[in-house]
Protein backbone atom coordinates (compact mmCIF):
# COMPACT_ATOMS: atom_id res chain seq x y z
CA UNK A 1 0.00 0.00 0.00
CA UNK A 2 3.13 2.39 0.41
CA UNK A 3 3.91 2.42 -3.03
CA UNK A 4 3.18 4.96 -5.60
CA UNK A 5 0.97 4.36 -8.25
CA UNK A 6 0.23 5.11 -12.18
CA UNK A 7 -1.28 8.61 -12.92
CA UNK A 8 -2.30 7.99 -15.64
CA UNK A 9 -4.85 5.31 -14.33
CA UNK A 10 -8.07 7.15 -13.43
CA UNK A 11 -8.44 7.49 -9.60
CA UNK A 12 -10.32 5.00 -8.35
CA UNK A 13 -13.93 5.52 -7.15
CA UNK A 14 -13.93 3.99 -3.36
CA UNK A 15 -17.23 3.11 -1.98
CA UNK A 16 -17.49 4.25 1.41
CA UNK A 17 -18.15 2.26 4.63
CA UNK A 18 -20.83 4.27 5.31
CA UNK A 19 -22.37 3.30 1.95
CA UNK A 20 -22.04 -1.09 2.89
CA UNK A 21 -25.48 -2.49 3.85
CA UNK A 22 -25.10 -4.06 6.90
CA UNK A 23 -26.05 -7.72 7.43
CA UNK A 24 -29.21 -8.29 9.20
CA UNK A 25 -30.54 -12.00 9.40
CA UNK A 26 -33.87 -12.72 9.90
CA UNK A 27 -35.16 -15.98 11.14
CA UNK A 28 -39.15 -16.15 12.35
CA UNK A 29 -40.54 -19.14 13.83
CA UNK A 30 -43.50 -20.99 15.82
CA UNK A 31 -44.30 -24.09 17.83
CA UNK A 32 -44.78 -27.38 15.27
CA UNK A 33 -46.41 -29.06 18.02
CA UNK A 34 -49.95 -26.30 17.01
CA UNK A 35 -49.46 -27.01 12.90
CA UNK A 36 -51.55 -30.55 13.11
CA UNK A 37 -54.09 -28.88 15.59
CA UNK A 38 -54.80 -25.66 13.90
CA UNK A 39 -54.28 -26.00 10.52
CA UNK A 40 -54.67 -22.61 9.27
CA UNK A 41 -52.55 -21.61 11.55
CA UNK A 42 -48.88 -21.98 9.84
CA UNK A 43 -50.03 -20.75 6.71
CA UNK A 44 -50.97 -17.57 8.61
CA UNK A 45 -48.11 -17.23 10.45
CA UNK A 46 -46.02 -17.54 6.85
CA UNK A 47 -48.07 -15.01 5.47
CA UNK A 48 -46.92 -12.97 8.89
CA UNK A 49 -43.52 -13.88 8.23
CA UNK A 50 -43.33 -13.11 4.13
CA UNK A 51 -44.64 -9.26 5.17
CA UNK A 52 -41.59 -8.72 7.98
CA UNK A 53 -39.20 -9.71 5.35
CA UNK A 54 -40.42 -7.63 2.69
CA UNK A 55 -40.34 -4.25 5.10
CA UNK A 56 -37.18 -5.67 6.65
CA UNK A 57 -35.91 -5.08 2.19
CA UNK A 58 -36.75 -1.68 2.85
CA UNK A 59 -34.19 -0.46 5.36
CA UNK A 60 -30.62 0.32 4.08
CA UNK A 61 -29.53 -3.46 4.74
CA UNK A 62 -29.18 -6.76 3.28
CA UNK A 63 -31.74 -9.11 4.72
CA UNK A 64 -30.12 -12.48 5.30
CA UNK A 65 -33.88 -14.46 5.45
CA UNK A 66 -33.75 -17.91 6.79
CA UNK A 67 -37.00 -18.97 6.98
CA UNK A 68 -39.35 -20.54 9.28
CA UNK A 69 -38.38 -22.63 11.86
CA UNK A 70 -41.03 -25.17 14.10
CA UNK A 71 -38.36 -26.97 16.43
CA UNK A 72 -35.10 -26.54 17.82
CA UNK A 73 -33.62 -29.10 15.30
CA UNK A 74 -34.67 -26.50 12.63
CA UNK A 75 -33.11 -23.55 15.06
CA UNK A 76 -29.44 -25.57 14.85
CA UNK A 77 -29.73 -25.57 10.84
CA UNK A 78 -30.35 -21.98 11.59
CA UNK A 79 -27.74 -20.79 13.26
CA UNK A 80 -25.09 -22.46 11.39
CA UNK A 81 -26.41 -20.77 8.18
CA UNK A 82 -26.02 -17.37 10.01
CA UNK A 83 -23.17 -18.29 11.74
CA UNK A 84 -21.34 -18.70 8.27
CA UNK A 85 -22.96 -15.13 6.84
CA UNK A 86 -21.44 -13.04 9.52
CA UNK A 87 -24.58 -10.64 10.39
CA UNK A 88 -24.15 -7.53 12.10
CA UNK A 89 -27.61 -8.21 13.83
CA UNK A 90 -29.99 -11.11 14.37
CA UNK A 91 -33.62 -10.37 13.70
CA UNK A 92 -35.96 -13.47 15.66
CA UNK A 93 -39.73 -12.30 14.53
CA UNK A 94 -41.75 -14.55 17.22
CA UNK A 95 -44.97 -15.51 15.12
CA UNK A 96 -46.50 -17.44 18.21
CA UNK A 97 -45.15 -19.02 21.57
CA UNK A 98 -42.20 -20.95 20.57
CA UNK A 99 -39.70 -22.39 22.98
CA UNK A 100 -36.14 -21.05 24.21
CA UNK A 101 -34.14 -23.59 22.61
CA UNK A 102 -35.22 -22.64 18.88
CA UNK A 103 -33.94 -19.47 19.49
CA UNK A 104 -31.14 -19.65 21.99
CA UNK A 105 -28.15 -21.73 19.62
CA UNK A 106 -29.06 -18.73 17.15
CA UNK A 107 -28.11 -16.18 19.68
CA UNK A 108 -25.21 -17.91 20.92
CA UNK A 109 -23.44 -18.95 17.64
CA UNK A 110 -23.75 -16.20 15.58
CA UNK A 111 -21.80 -13.59 17.59
CA UNK A 112 -24.30 -11.26 16.38
CA UNK A 113 -26.57 -9.02 18.54
CA UNK A 114 -30.10 -10.00 18.81
CA UNK A 115 -33.06 -8.21 18.39
CA UNK A 116 -36.71 -10.01 19.61
CA UNK A 117 -39.72 -8.83 17.30
CA UNK A 118 -43.32 -9.60 18.17
CA UNK A 119 -45.41 -8.37 16.00
CA UNK A 120 -49.14 -9.66 15.62
CA UNK A 121 -51.52 -9.54 12.69
CA UNK A 122 -53.83 -6.45 13.97
CA UNK A 123 -54.12 -4.15 16.80
CA UNK A 124 -56.07 -6.59 18.58
CA UNK A 125 -57.78 -9.81 18.23
CA UNK A 126 -61.49 -9.73 17.43
CA UNK A 127 -62.96 -11.91 20.61
CA UNK A 128 -66.42 -12.44 19.54
CA UNK A 129 -65.14 -14.40 16.56
CA UNK A 130 -61.77 -16.39 17.90
CA UNK A 131 -60.73 -19.38 18.53
CA UNK A 132 -57.49 -21.27 20.08
CA UNK A 133 -55.96 -21.08 16.63
CA UNK A 134 -57.18 -17.49 15.82
CA UNK A 135 -56.09 -16.37 19.03
CA UNK A 136 -52.17 -17.68 18.68
CA UNK A 137 -51.64 -15.96 15.54
CA UNK A 138 -51.68 -13.33 18.52
CA UNK A 139 -49.19 -15.14 20.84
CA UNK A 140 -45.74 -13.80 20.13
CA UNK A 141 -45.83 -12.05 23.49
CA UNK A 142 -45.99 -14.97 24.90
CA UNK A 143 -42.86 -16.33 24.59
CA UNK A 144 -41.02 -13.18 25.22
CA UNK A 145 -40.32 -13.18 29.28
CA UNK A 146 -39.49 -16.73 28.28
CA UNK A 147 -36.66 -15.67 26.22
CA UNK A 148 -35.70 -12.86 28.16
CA UNK A 149 -34.89 -15.00 31.21
CA UNK A 150 -33.31 -17.71 29.49
CA UNK A 151 -31.35 -15.12 27.13
CA UNK A 152 -30.00 -13.40 30.18
CA UNK A 153 -29.30 -16.78 31.96
CA UNK A 154 -26.74 -18.04 29.64
CA UNK A 155 -25.65 -14.83 29.02
CA UNK A 156 -26.84 -13.11 25.76
CA UNK A 157 -27.94 -9.84 25.73
CA UNK A 158 -31.10 -9.17 24.07
CA UNK A 159 -33.20 -6.11 23.46
CA UNK A 160 -37.58 -6.65 21.60
CA UNK A 161 -39.90 -4.23 19.68
CA UNK A 162 -43.48 -5.61 20.03
CA UNK A 163 -46.26 -4.29 18.43
CA UNK A 164 -48.13 -5.49 15.25
CA UNK A 165 -47.32 -6.18 11.76
CA UNK A 166 -48.13 -2.39 9.99
CA UNK A 167 -47.30 -0.52 13.22
CA UNK A 168 -45.10 2.53 12.40
CA UNK A 169 -43.99 3.28 15.71
CA UNK A 170 -42.47 -0.29 15.86
CA UNK A 171 -41.22 -0.27 12.84
CA UNK A 172 -39.78 3.33 13.61
CA UNK A 173 -38.10 1.51 16.51
CA UNK A 174 -36.82 -1.55 14.28
CA UNK A 175 -35.43 0.80 11.79
CA UNK A 176 -33.45 2.52 14.88
CA UNK A 177 -31.61 -0.75 15.57
CA UNK A 178 -31.07 -1.87 11.96
CA UNK A 179 -29.52 1.45 11.50
CA UNK A 180 -27.35 0.92 15.01
CA UNK A 181 -26.38 -2.37 13.60
CA UNK A 182 -24.93 -0.05 10.62
CA UNK A 183 -22.60 1.94 13.11
CA UNK A 184 -21.65 -1.12 14.57
CA UNK A 185 -20.41 -2.88 11.44
CA UNK A 186 -18.92 0.39 10.06
CA UNK A 187 -17.18 0.62 13.56
CA UNK A 188 -15.53 -3.04 14.00
CA UNK A 189 -14.73 -2.95 10.26
CA UNK A 190 -13.65 0.07 9.23
CA UNK A 191 -10.16 1.46 8.33
CA UNK A 192 -9.19 4.57 9.87
CA UNK A 193 -6.56 6.39 8.39
CA UNK A 194 -4.00 8.67 11.24
CA UNK A 195 -1.75 11.11 9.33
CA UNK A 196 0.84 13.44 10.90
CA UNK A 197 1.26 14.16 13.97
CA UNK A 198 -0.38 15.08 17.26
CA UNK A 199 -1.41 19.15 17.30
CA UNK A 200 1.44 20.30 19.88
CA UNK A 201 0.00 20.68 23.71
CA UNK A 202 -3.55 18.84 22.89
CA UNK A 203 -3.41 16.36 25.47
CA UNK A 204 -7.08 15.77 25.06
CA UNK A 205 -7.13 14.50 21.71
CA UNK A 206 -4.28 12.14 21.83
CA UNK A 207 -5.52 8.44 20.88
CA UNK A 208 -4.20 5.01 22.24
CA UNK A 209 -4.45 3.60 18.49
CA UNK A 210 -5.05 0.29 20.29
CA UNK A 211 -7.88 1.30 22.31
CA UNK A 212 -9.68 1.96 19.23
CA UNK A 213 -9.62 -1.77 18.01
CA UNK A 214 -9.86 -2.89 21.75
CA UNK A 215 -13.41 -0.69 22.44
CA UNK A 216 -14.77 0.20 18.76
CA UNK A 217 -13.14 -2.34 16.91
CA UNK A 218 -11.69 -1.44 13.36
CA UNK A 219 -8.37 -0.76 12.24
CA UNK A 220 -6.02 2.10 12.59
CA UNK A 221 -3.86 2.34 9.23
CA UNK A 222 -1.06 4.91 10.13
CA UNK A 223 -0.19 7.26 7.39
CA UNK A 224 2.74 9.94 6.42
CA UNK A 225 2.54 12.51 4.96
CA UNK A 226 5.28 11.40 2.67
CA UNK A 227 2.44 9.10 1.42
CA UNK A 228 0.44 11.89 0.01
CA UNK A 229 3.35 13.88 -1.12
CA UNK A 230 4.13 11.31 -3.63
CA UNK A 231 0.79 11.14 -5.05
CA UNK A 232 0.16 14.79 -5.09
CA UNK A 233 3.54 14.88 -6.87
CA UNK A 234 1.82 12.37 -9.63
CA UNK A 235 -1.19 14.33 -10.65
CA UNK A 236 -1.78 15.53 -13.55
CA UNK A 237 -2.82 18.53 -15.45
CA UNK A 238 -5.75 17.21 -16.39
CA UNK A 239 -6.46 15.44 -12.94
CA UNK A 240 -6.53 18.77 -11.71
CA UNK A 241 -8.58 20.39 -14.53
CA UNK A 242 -11.22 18.17 -13.62
CA UNK A 243 -11.29 18.89 -9.55
CA UNK A 244 -11.76 22.49 -10.52
CA UNK A 245 -14.74 22.10 -12.50
CA UNK A 246 -15.93 19.75 -9.90
CA UNK A 247 -15.26 22.50 -6.75
CA UNK A 248 -16.74 24.88 -8.63
CA UNK A 249 -19.48 22.80 -9.27
CA UNK A 250 -19.69 22.12 -5.92
CA UNK A 251 -18.74 25.53 -4.09
CA UNK A 252 -19.52 29.58 -4.38
CA UNK A 253 -15.68 30.73 -4.66
CA UNK A 254 -15.19 34.13 -3.27
CA UNK A 255 -13.11 36.68 -5.08
CA UNK A 256 -10.43 36.28 -2.06
CA UNK A 257 -9.79 32.76 -3.52
CA UNK A 258 -5.81 33.20 -5.30
CA UNK A 259 -5.89 31.18 -8.80
CA UNK A 260 -2.81 29.33 -7.37
CA UNK A 261 -4.23 28.34 -4.33
CA UNK A 262 -6.89 26.81 -5.80
CA UNK A 263 -5.04 24.80 -8.38
CA UNK A 264 -2.41 23.66 -5.37
CA UNK A 265 -5.77 22.41 -3.20
CA UNK A 266 -7.46 20.76 -6.45
CA UNK A 267 -3.58 18.83 -6.96
CA UNK A 268 -3.86 17.63 -2.92
CA UNK A 269 -7.76 16.90 -3.37
CA UNK A 270 -7.00 14.10 -6.26
CA UNK A 271 -3.71 13.18 -4.14
CA UNK A 272 -6.19 12.68 -1.06
CA UNK A 273 -8.61 10.56 -3.17
CA UNK A 274 -5.55 8.49 -4.44
CA UNK A 275 -4.54 8.19 -0.84
CA UNK A 276 -7.85 6.89 0.70
CA UNK A 277 -8.24 4.63 -2.33
CA UNK A 278 -4.69 2.93 -2.35
CA UNK A 279 -4.81 2.68 1.73
CA UNK A 280 -8.52 2.00 1.67
CA UNK A 281 -9.79 4.30 4.20
CA UNK A 282 -13.46 5.04 5.73
CA UNK A 283 -11.98 8.03 7.81
CA UNK A 284 -9.25 9.98 8.18
CA UNK A 285 -8.00 12.70 10.87
CA UNK A 286 -4.69 14.85 9.81
CA UNK A 287 -2.16 17.84 10.90
CA UNK A 288 1.24 18.78 10.06
CA UNK A 289 2.85 21.57 11.52
CA UNK A 290 5.62 22.69 9.14
CA UNK A 291 7.77 25.42 8.73
CA UNK A 292 8.74 28.10 6.50
CA UNK A 293 6.38 26.84 3.94
CA UNK A 294 8.10 23.95 3.21
CA UNK A 295 6.27 21.42 0.90
CA UNK A 296 4.66 19.30 4.02
CA UNK A 297 3.28 22.77 5.17
CA UNK A 298 1.83 23.58 2.39
CA UNK A 299 0.36 19.86 1.58
CA UNK A 300 -1.31 20.38 5.01
CA UNK A 301 -2.58 24.05 4.42
CA UNK A 302 -4.29 22.49 1.37
CA UNK A 303 -5.98 19.86 2.83
CA UNK A 304 -9.30 21.37 3.57
CA UNK A 305 -11.04 21.21 0.10
CA UNK A 306 -9.96 17.26 -0.70
CA UNK A 307 -10.89 16.85 3.23
CA UNK A 308 -14.73 18.30 2.65
CA UNK A 309 -15.25 16.52 -0.29
CA UNK A 310 -14.05 13.39 1.19
CA UNK A 311 -16.51 14.26 3.76
CA UNK A 312 -19.57 15.19 1.98
CA UNK A 313 -19.00 10.96 0.01
CA UNK A 314 -18.92 9.51 3.22
CA UNK A 315 -15.65 9.45 3.96
CA UNK A 316 -14.98 11.81 7.36
CA UNK A 317 -11.79 13.64 7.46
CA UNK A 318 -10.86 16.26 9.95
CA UNK A 319 -7.89 17.80 11.18
CA UNK A 320 -5.87 18.60 14.34
CA UNK A 321 -5.38 14.42 14.05
CA UNK A 322 -8.72 14.35 15.84
CA UNK A 323 -9.27 10.95 15.55
CA UNK A 324 -11.98 10.34 18.21
CA UNK A 325 -13.88 12.62 16.01
CA UNK A 326 -13.65 11.64 12.37
CA UNK A 327 -14.82 8.18 14.32
CA UNK A 328 -17.82 10.29 16.10
CA UNK A 329 -18.38 11.72 12.39
CA UNK A 330 -18.42 8.40 10.89
CA UNK A 331 -21.20 7.25 13.26
CA UNK A 332 -23.32 10.55 12.19
CA UNK A 333 -22.46 9.69 8.99
CA UNK A 334 -23.77 6.00 8.94
CA UNK A 335 -27.06 6.95 10.95
CA UNK A 336 -27.77 9.52 8.19
CA UNK A 337 -26.88 12.61 9.60
CA UNK A 338 -23.82 13.72 8.52
CA UNK A 339 -21.72 14.83 11.29
CA UNK A 340 -18.89 18.18 10.50
CA UNK A 341 -16.17 18.60 12.06
CA UNK A 342 -16.70 20.95 14.89
CA UNK A 343 -15.73 23.05 18.29
CA UNK A 344 -16.72 25.75 20.42
CA UNK A 345 -16.71 29.24 19.04
CA UNK A 346 -18.35 32.19 20.93
CA UNK A 347 -21.03 32.23 23.37
CA UNK A 348 -24.17 34.49 22.00
CA UNK A 349 -25.76 35.30 25.57
CA UNK A 350 -28.26 38.06 23.46
CA UNK A 351 -29.91 35.78 20.94
CA UNK A 352 -29.23 32.77 23.68
CA UNK A 353 -26.93 30.42 21.68
CA UNK A 354 -23.78 29.01 21.33
CA UNK A 355 -21.59 29.33 18.20
CA UNK A 356 -19.34 26.76 17.29
CA UNK A 357 -17.93 25.19 13.70
CA UNK A 358 -14.29 25.19 12.58
CA UNK A 359 -11.84 26.51 10.28
CA UNK A 360 -11.55 23.49 7.70
CA UNK A 361 -13.10 20.62 6.66
CA UNK A 362 -16.93 20.46 6.69
CA UNK A 363 -19.50 18.30 5.83
CA UNK A 364 -20.81 19.40 2.64
CA UNK A 365 -23.79 17.73 2.06
CA UNK A 366 -25.39 19.41 5.27
CA UNK A 367 -24.69 22.78 4.22
CA UNK A 368 -27.54 25.42 4.80
CA UNK A 369 -26.42 26.71 1.47
CA UNK A 370 -24.08 26.43 -1.26
CA UNK A 371 -20.77 25.83 0.48
CA UNK A 372 -18.53 29.21 0.07
CA UNK A 373 -14.52 28.84 -0.64
CA UNK A 374 -12.93 31.96 0.96
CA UNK A 375 -9.27 32.35 0.23
CA UNK A 376 -7.22 33.03 4.21
CA UNK A 377 -3.50 34.61 4.41
CA UNK A 378 -3.63 32.79 7.31
CA UNK A 379 -5.01 30.07 9.69
CA UNK A 380 -5.43 30.70 13.35
CA UNK A 381 -3.21 29.06 15.23
CA UNK A 382 -1.66 26.87 12.19
CA UNK A 383 0.72 27.24 9.83
CA UNK A 384 0.27 27.97 6.06
CA UNK A 385 -1.95 29.44 3.93
CA UNK A 386 -4.44 29.09 0.90
CA UNK A 387 -8.02 28.36 0.71
CA UNK A 388 -10.76 27.43 3.67
CA UNK A 389 -14.44 26.18 3.56
CA UNK A 390 -17.60 28.43 4.74
CA UNK A 391 -21.00 27.46 5.30
CA UNK A 392 -23.72 26.99 8.38
CA UNK A 393 -25.37 24.02 8.91
CA UNK A 394 -28.59 23.02 8.25
CA UNK A 395 -31.26 25.16 10.22
CA UNK A 396 -33.50 22.89 12.41
CA UNK A 397 -32.65 19.97 15.09
CA UNK A 398 -29.52 18.79 14.90
CA UNK A 399 -27.46 16.51 17.93
CA UNK A 400 -23.61 17.17 18.48
CA UNK A 401 -21.96 13.52 18.47
CA UNK A 402 -18.84 13.23 20.31
CA UNK A 403 -16.09 10.29 21.45
CA UNK A 404 -14.76 11.01 24.95
CA UNK A 405 -12.26 8.99 26.56
CA UNK A 406 -12.64 8.32 30.46
CA UNK A 407 -9.75 8.41 33.43
CA UNK A 408 -9.79 4.29 32.95
CA UNK A 409 -9.22 4.53 29.11
CA UNK A 410 -13.42 3.86 28.03
CA UNK A 411 -14.83 5.40 25.39
CA UNK A 412 -17.77 7.26 25.46
CA UNK A 413 -20.68 8.68 23.56
CA UNK A 414 -21.02 12.05 24.01
CA UNK A 415 -24.29 13.96 23.25
CA UNK A 416 -26.14 17.36 22.92
CA UNK A 417 -29.59 18.14 21.07
CA UNK A 418 -30.42 21.27 19.94
CA UNK A 419 -31.81 23.63 17.30
CA UNK A 420 -29.07 25.67 14.64
CA UNK A 421 -31.13 29.18 13.57
CA UNK A 422 -30.34 31.83 11.36
CA UNK A 423 -28.26 35.02 12.40
CA UNK A 424 -25.11 36.97 11.95
CA UNK A 425 -22.68 34.32 11.50
CA UNK A 426 -18.32 35.42 11.10
CA UNK A 427 -17.46 35.85 7.36
CA UNK A 428 -13.91 34.37 8.16
CA UNK A 429 -13.71 30.94 6.06
CA UNK A 430 -15.06 28.75 9.25
CA UNK A 431 -17.69 26.39 9.24
CA UNK A 432 -20.34 28.53 12.10
CA UNK A 433 -23.57 27.65 13.20
CA UNK A 434 -25.56 29.45 15.73
CA UNK A 435 -26.92 26.20 18.22
CA UNK A 436 -30.24 27.18 20.52
CA UNK A 437 -30.04 24.56 23.45
CA UNK A 438 -33.12 25.88 25.04
CA UNK A 439 -31.30 27.04 28.20
CA UNK A 440 -28.48 29.51 28.76
CA UNK A 441 -25.70 29.47 26.46
CA UNK A 442 -23.13 29.45 29.48
CA UNK A 443 -25.08 27.03 31.46
CA UNK A 444 -24.76 24.73 28.73
CA UNK A 445 -21.05 25.32 27.81
CA UNK A 446 -20.52 24.45 31.67
CA UNK A 447 -22.40 21.34 31.16
CA UNK A 448 -21.40 20.34 27.61
CA UNK A 449 -17.45 20.96 29.21
CA UNK A 450 -18.23 18.78 32.42
CA UNK A 451 -18.99 15.60 30.59
CA UNK A 452 -15.29 15.04 29.75
CA UNK A 453 -15.86 16.02 25.60
CA UNK A 454 -12.83 16.99 24.35
CA UNK A 455 -12.11 19.45 21.78
CA UNK A 456 -13.53 18.55 18.90
CA UNK A 457 -16.95 16.71 17.93
CA UNK A 458 -19.80 16.49 15.01
CA UNK A 459 -22.63 18.29 14.51
CA UNK A 460 -24.77 16.17 12.72
CA UNK A 461 -28.57 17.00 11.58
CA UNK A 462 -31.75 15.72 13.34
CA UNK A 463 -32.40 14.66 17.13
CA UNK A 464 -30.35 11.45 17.14
CA UNK A 465 -30.35 10.98 20.48
CA UNK A 466 -32.78 7.97 20.83
CA UNK A 467 -30.81 6.38 17.63
CA UNK A 468 -27.25 6.73 19.97
CA UNK A 469 -29.01 4.77 22.67
CA UNK A 470 -29.25 2.08 20.42
CA UNK A 471 -25.62 2.49 19.01
CA UNK A 472 -24.77 2.40 22.71
CA UNK A 473 -26.67 -0.97 23.55
CA UNK A 474 -25.10 -2.51 21.08
CA UNK A 475 -21.43 -1.09 20.68
CA UNK A 476 -21.20 -1.70 24.36
CA UNK A 477 -19.82 2.50 24.51
CA UNK A 478 -21.47 4.12 27.32
CA UNK A 479 -23.72 7.42 26.30
CA UNK A 480 -23.74 10.51 28.07
CA UNK A 481 -26.43 13.26 27.43
CA UNK A 482 -26.43 17.06 28.01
Amino acid sequence: MTSTTDPTVPVPVRVPATARRPKVGLVSGGLGAYWPQFPELLPQLRRSAARVAERMGAFDAEVIDVGFISDAQEGAVAAERLRREGCDLIVGFLTTYMTATMLVPIAQRSGAPVLLINLQPTEAMDHATFDTGAWLAYCGACPLPEMANTFRRVGVDFRSVSGYLEDENAWRRIGRWIRAAGVRAVLRNGRHGLMGHLYPGMYDVSTDLTMVAGQSGGHVEVVEFDDLRVRVAEVTDDQVAAKLAETRDVFEVDESVVDDDLAWAAKVSVGLDRLVADFDLDSLAYYHRGLDGELHERLGAGMILGASLLTARGIPTCGEYELRTSLAMLVADRLGAGGSFTELQALNFRDGVVEMGHDGPGHLAISERRPLLRGLGVYHGKRGWGVSVEFDVKHGPVTLVGLAQTVDGRYELVASEGTVVGGPLLAIGNTTSRVDFGRDPGEWTDAWSATGIHHHWALATGHLVEDLRAVSDLTGLALVTV
